[in-house]
């Protein structure tokens, strides 16, 4: 082709524009079509706020609403083969003369009313019908008045719909939907994560009961056994629990660093904060400062505070369809300004409180001005850290950044997530800079083993050149709210080594950043231990079992390597490694997972106990398989 015919091709005034290009999508088909604008990313339920977890949200709000509504306290969830989901709830059970538009019409629902629902989290009309339109397999059935309508549909489209008589049946509705697996390609629930967002819906709406595959959920003092349940650190005070009409709040500070917050609008978890959580962290540290009267620093004030807020707005408004952030500045329209409703509650109740319990107020002083000392402590070290950090990112010494960052697709719906690679090494950082996403794939080199910081404080961070620079890599000084990237991935070897590299750097994020961790965002790589080839196929094995399946699947005498290092494997390996099928392994925090302990064990002085662990658990493997 001739350089002219290339420019012909590419000029769009060549290309036919007709009649024929225009396409109308019916309600479902557009939702298929861009289920990036109901749902947000599809994902294959590895992350907490991938699409399935959605879907289930979706469905969970409908019989929420029904609790709030006083019709139901109960609601029945079975999930089969980390595949399948059914609900059951007890409410009034949707309209049966409307059920088909209820669940298959956009813009179709009864939350427009706002008499009936006056402070519902789903009120668009779209969320139930992007659960039809995305399922292979969806059924609704109503129990009304003695009948139960019932209508299947696959991928959105109506398959049966008919209605019989029932006596033994309870009034409410049943929901069952599957997954799209060409969309949610290899998907999976998690158990764990559902089991979070069930626990928050209880915490929210006390004294409803919830069934989880036979488990009882539910909770009788609400925000306050959410912090219970959660806090990895000790509370230095008794938790602080607040309620009023539309708002209930609970609080307490920890010896942990940072802050960590809980935010709910309507019942719905508010992963990414907003207006109201904005409102409260602001109205806290003013609140508390005013009541001590001193000049303290908004940040001694909180760090260390671990917190929750629950507000009901009406009409809410939401940054996304998956409601994860409220953008909602008034609390119903025309009405208070949400920022002045949070901060009047905040500065009279905390006031009142703080008065009449002298004793937690002289806990919270101590607190603040323990945290005041530290920081002054390192003022003056932090500007030249600043300093160093800003000149090792401009000539791109550590950091070989991305395009794409946390906070410029955060509540938009977006498929992008951005990552940043933690290596070690140059080798390693090499093999991953060649074969990475430059558009959402960042790479920070380490230099050497990370210092072990257990038992420092937090001027460790600035004097440590290394923490110093990861620390403005992640944009994470002032909190994680600045987070660059969704998955801060730890990329070692899978040797002694790069084991322990894993550990100082997972003992760091607990130190100092442990929300990180909270919140899901750290994770491990897991890179494949073996290559195992011959001349028609290449198989990766990442365990020894694998390995020896895969020698029998490729005989005789494949070839076999054994990768030692991320080095090396070529940049041309590496990129399957680090795509769409990349194996990561989230690291988690949970209460029970006794951190200090760990920590204190594991990082402690305690050389000698731990050598005596580790001979007494010591497995030598003396006929590995061949």
């Amino acid at each position: 082709m001739e350089k002219n015919e290339l420019m012909l091709v590419s000029n769009p005034a060549t290309v036919e524009y007709t009649d024929d290009n225009i396409r109308h999508l019916s309600d479902m088909e557009h939702v298929r079509t861009r289920p990036g604008m109901y749902i947000g990313k599809l994902g294959d339920g590895t992350h907490p706020e991938d699409g399935i977890y959605v879907l289930l949200k979706e469905v969970l709000d409908n019989s929420i609403d029904e609790f709030k509504m006083n019709a139901g306290k109960k609601i029945e969830i079975t999930i089969e083969d980390n595949l399948r989901v059914t609900i059951r709830d007890y409410g009034r059970g949707i309209p049966q003369g409307k059920l088909v538009e209820a669940v298959s019409v956009l813009n179709t629902g009864g939350k427009y009313d706002s008499k009936a629902f006056k402070k519902s989290v789903g009120l668009n009309g779209v969320g139930i019908k992007a659960v039809n339109a995305l399922s292979v397999n969806f059924e609704v059935r109503s129990y009304r008045d003695g009948k139960v309508r019932m209508a299947s549909f696959s991928k959105g489209n109506l398959i049966e719909d008919n209605t019989q008589d029932t006596e033994t049946e309870e009034t409410g509705t049943f929901i069952f939907f599957e997954p799209d697996n060409t969309l949610f390609t290899g998907y999976s629930f998690n158990y764990d994560y559902i089991e979070t967002m069930l626990r928050n819906y209880t915490y929210l709406n006390t004294g409803l009961v919830i069934v989880f595959n036979g488990q009882r959920i539910v909770s009788r003092n609400g925000l306050e056994d959410l912090l219970n349940d959660n806090m990895t650190a000790t509370s230095l005070y008794p938790i602080i629990h607040l309620k009023g009409e539309d708002i209930e709040i609970a609080f307490t500070h920890t010896g942990q660093y940072g802050e960590e917050y809980y935010s709910f609008v309507n019942g719905q978890h508010t992963t990414q904060g907003g207006t109201h959580q904005s409102a409260f962290k602001e109205h806290i540290a003013r609140t508390i400062k005013d009541f001590f009267n001193k000049n303290m620093d908004f940040a001694d004030i909180r760090n260390g505070l671990v917190a929750a807020i629950a507000v009901n707005v009406e009409e809410p408004l939401f940054e996304s369809q998956t409601k994860i952030k409220l953008g909602s500045t008034n609390m119903s329209p025309g009405g208070v300004t949400v920022n002045k409703f949070v901060g009047d509650f905040v500065k009279t109740e905390v006031d009142n409180f703080l008065h009449k319990h002298a004793d937690i107020a002289e806990v919270m002083l101590q607190k603040i001005q323990e945290s005041e000392k530290e920081r002054k402590a390192i003022a003056g070290v932090t500007k030249l850290a600043r300093e160093r950090a800003k000149k090792a990112n401009l000539h791109n010494r550590k950091l070989r950044d991305c395009r794409v960052h946390l906070n410029d697709v955060k509540g938009k719906g977006f498929e992008e997530e951005s990552s940043i690679f933690i290596t070690e090494g140059d080798s390693a950082s090499g093999s991953i800079t060649k074969s990475r996403n430059v558009n959402t794939q960042a790479v920070f080199s380490l230099r050497g083993k990370p210092l072990n910081s257990y038992g420092l404080t937090k001027k460790v961070v600035y004097e440590n050149e290394e923490f110093n620079l990861l620390q403005a890599a992640l944009n994470i000084e002032d909190g994680i709210e600045g987070l660059r990237y969704n998955k801060v991935i730890v990329a070692t070897d899978a040797d002694v080594d790069g084991m322990h590299i894993r550990l100082l750097l997972i003992t760091f994020f607990l130190q100092f950043f442990p929300d990180l961790i909270k919140k899901g965002h750290v994770y491990i790589l897991q890179t494949p231990l073996f290559r195992v080839r011959n001349k028609k196929k290449t198989l990766y094995c990442y365990t020894d079992e694998e390995r020896v399946n895969a020698i029998k699947e490729l005989h005789p005498n494949p070839e076999i390597t054994r990768f030692k290092g991320l080095g090396e494997i070529s940049p041309d390996e590496f990129k399957h490694f680090i795509g769409k099928d990349m194996r990561l392994e989230q690291v988690s925090l949970r209460k029970n997972d006794l951190v200090k302990e760990l920590l204190a064990f594991y990082m402690g002085k305690n050389t000698m106990e731990r050598q005596g662990f580790i001979i007494d658990n010591l497995v030598v493997e003396e006929d590995l398989p061949e």
